[in-house]
């Protein structure tokens, strides 16, 4: 799941480049991405093409539909026999989210490049400017490919032997700042997993066997029963990523944090956790 700065630039067949620089709060993605990318690369607009509109039922970034994925896939040029690489500027905490998606529609061949556009410029690789409009692709796209979560379901893993992992930010886990959604705090029973504890100190993911190593600290043992949210299911899909990289195969909760808090009938704990 996982491409080097280093091994993209010596790729033989260049593969379909997306630029997924997206934060919260900020939306000067497509701005940041005609000052400079990667050449070739097609811009991909997180909040409108990698979710439907929001709704407190469906949290702020449910997934889109089969077929709106599939016609922007379509629009980014990718057909059913070229690789994909997804990247960012914020060690893949948005582009995970592109990753995911396709790999839930039916693309097998789509990675990450690990460090994003930082990894690429000190590589030594050269950004073009401007925008890029690929001639349209025909991959075909079917769904299913990924697992994915409800809310119930969810939240019941605790309490079934499973782990469900919180990937936001252990302030937010703990209830002490709540910066866009309803309410503070988190799920019952879920464990504290930040997102940013997997990446190194210049962006790339940890070794894989520090990865399995944290994990295993958090309760995930082998064969567990995974599950993972975060505020709206664009950083826990990059948590799903790196679980990946360990070994460890984990759902997606899409509605996440802003589904069940949006939801005045849902429990919420403050704090840490008890864990045995």
């Amino acid at each position: 799941m996982l491409v080097s700065a280093d091994e993209l630039m010596a790729a033989g067949e260049r593969p379909v480049l997306l630029d997924v620089r997206w934060a919260l709060g900020d939306d000067r993605g497509r701005e940041k991405y005609l000052a400079g990318h990667l050449p070739g690369a097609v811009f991909v607009d997180l909040e409108s093409e990698l979710a439907d509109p929001p709704e407190p039922a469906r949290g702020r970034h449910p997934l889109p539909s089969v077929q709106r994925l599939e016609a922007a896939a379509r629009r980014w040029g990718i057909d059913a026999d070229r690789p994909v690489v997804a990247y960012d500027d914020s060690g893949g905490l948005a582009a995970a989210r592109a990753w995911w998606l396709l790999r839930w529609g039916g693309v097998h061949d789509v990675r990450l490049l690990d460090g994003g556009l930082s990894a690429w410029v000190r590589s030594g690789g050269g950004l073009g400017t401007g925008d890029v409009v690929p001639p349209p692709g025909d991959v075909v796209l079917t769904g299913g490919g990924m697992r994915v979560l409800d809310a119930d379901t969810a939240a019941a893993l605790p309490d079934r032997g499973g782990v469900l992992l919180d990937a936001r930010a252990a302030e937010r886990y703990r209830g002490e700042v709540e910066p866009v959604d309803p309410r503070a705090g988190h799920v019952p029973g879920a464990t504290s997993a930040p997102t940013t504890g997997n990446l190194s100190g210049d962006g790339t993911f940890l070794p894989p066997a520090e990865l399995a190593e944290r994990f295993a600290a958090l309760g995930v043992r082998p064969g567990a029963d995974v599950g993972v949210y975060c505020g709206s299911g664009v950083t826990a899909a990059h948590e799903v990523t790196v679980l990946a990289a360990a070994g460890i195969e984990a759902a997606l909760w899409p509605g996440s944090w802003s589904q069940w808090s949006a939801d005045p009938d849902r429990p919420v704990s403050i704090g840490e956790e008890r864990r045995s």
